[in-house]
């Protein structure tokens, strides 16, 4: 597992193969408890090829000088993204 937050990550692979790719990430919150929000995409075994960009919030803790995954959002859609986003702005 990660020591430092920025090497945190969702990069998976299995068999030789890429299974999740990571396409960026930004860091939201440091410290001993980590938030951070992934741009993915999954390998589509059966097209052989990536699917479409995917999203998902996680949080970290930091205990033992390393951090482990305590939980996770997956966001299903853009409309799923897009209307957390349109409820953030309204909010703020």
């Amino acid at each position: 597992m990660a020591e430092s937050v920025d090497e945190l990550t969702v990069r998976y692979e299995e068999g030789g193969i890429e299974t999740v790719k990571e396409l960026d990430k930004k860091i939201l919150t440091k410290g001993a408890w980590a938030t951070v929000i992934y741009r993915y995409q999954d390998w589509d075994r059966a097209k052989g090829q990536y699917g479409p960009d995917r999203y998902t919030i996680r949080r970290y803790q930091k205990r033992g000088g390393e951090y482990q995954m305590k939980s996770k959002f997956n966001i299903s859609s853009q409309d799923q993204a897009k209307n957390i986003i349109a409820a953030l702005q309204a909010w703020l």
